[in-house]
């Protein structure tokens, strides 16, 4: 998994000399320190401060989530990276620019689902066309048009509710989604939806961490004292390349499955221990594939994308140089 360690289950973490030590139905699990940079808690994990001193020490990000493997919150280093300039511009933008920058993010959120969509009409699923000729005519033109910010967000749900829309056309039937619904999910296409925007969400947090950035000033999203909302911002335009491109192939490729990899209760449906893990397993891939980068002119993975589109921000804060998020289709 690279530079990212999942625990999936019970258990307590501690720090045996200078690794990390993990304990579970009383084994120990060692993880090396060399390489990690975050570590996912998806499971009920004790930890103690002792611990917590050795990964701020070495520079390691903890990710921890619920019971219904939603987002709790991180525990991450004391700040290497603060910047009182960049902190300063960052709300100079937000007050002047902040609907330019909602646009950039809505529009890339548009050209990525088309383009995951093309993939299907040119497979045979001829039926997604309607909604990829709206995105490219409507959709665009309704965003450049957009006066405030409740106007674009209007037209970003107009468009998730779009692509949901085509679910449909793509998967197989016990898969379909009637309609989206987030805490809890209630059947197995929003579960892994919810679970895939949520490890994106860290991953996001985690990139932004390791820049100038400050995770609390959002632009497309309400800054909130409830959430990181940059990351929200960051990461919206990458759900349909890597959360949805996952879902899709695991699904369509049976390497999910409703009766053997989810829990169903009276009101809510989750991933079961080893549907987590396969689906943990095919979102690390998509993110650590490459592509070549057209200006770069090397190649770069989906992780590294994210953290560069943090670096356009900054560009766009510091510079102004226009912001624009990254494109599936010109892989930049």
């Amino acid at each position: 998994m690279g530079s990212t360690r999942y625990i999936t289950s019970m258990g307590e973490l501690t720090r045996k000399d200078n690794s990390l030590c993990f304990r579970k139905n009383g084994k120990n699990v060692y993880i090396p320190v060399e390489n990690t940079k975050e570590i996912y808690c998806l499971n009920e994990v004790s930890i103690n401060s002792k611990l917590l001193d050795f990964l701020a020490a070495n520079n390691i990000i903890v990710h921890f989530f619920n019971y219904h493997e939603g987002y709790s919150g991180s525990f991450y280093p004391r700040n290497q990276y603060n910047s009182g300039k960049l902190l300063v511009k960052q709300v100079e933008t937000f007050n002047s620019k902040r609907l330019c920058v909602a646009k950039s993010i809505v529009n890339g959120i548009g050209s990525n689902i088309a383009e995951v969509l093309y993939h299907y009409y040119k497979h045979n699923k001829k039926e997604v066309k309607n909604t990829i000729d709206w995105i490219n005519k409507e959709f665009v033109q309704r965003i450049n048009e957009s006066k405030d910010i409740h106007q674009v967000m209007a037209v970003e749900g107009e468009l998730w509710q779009r692509f949901y829309g085509e679910f449909k056309n793509i998967l197989p039937e016990d898969f379909i989604i009637n309609k989206r619904v987030k805490r809890p999910p209630d059947n197995p296409i929003n579960a892994l939806i919810s679970f895939g925007n949520t490890l994106l969400y860290a991953k996001t947090i985690s990139s932004i961490y390791r820049t100038h950035l400050d995770q609390r000033v959002s632009f497309l999203h309400e800054p909130s004292e409830g959430r990181f909302s940059l990351s929200l911002d960051i990461s919206e335009v990458f759900k349909p390349v890597i959360v949805y491109k996952t879902i899709f192939d695991l699904v369509n490729n049976r390497k999910l499955q409703v009766a053997k990899h989810f829990d169903k209760k009276v009101n809510y449906c989750l991933l079961n221990e080893d549907g987590r893990k396969i689906f943990i397993k095919a979102f690390e891939e998509r993110l650590e594939s490459v592509f070549v980068h057209p200006r770069l002119k090397r190649k770069v993975s989906y992780r590294t994308a994210i953290k560069l589109d943090c670096y356009k921000l900054i560009k766009f804060i510091m510079e102004n140089k226009e912001f624009v998020p990254f494109s599936l289709k010109e892989r930049m």
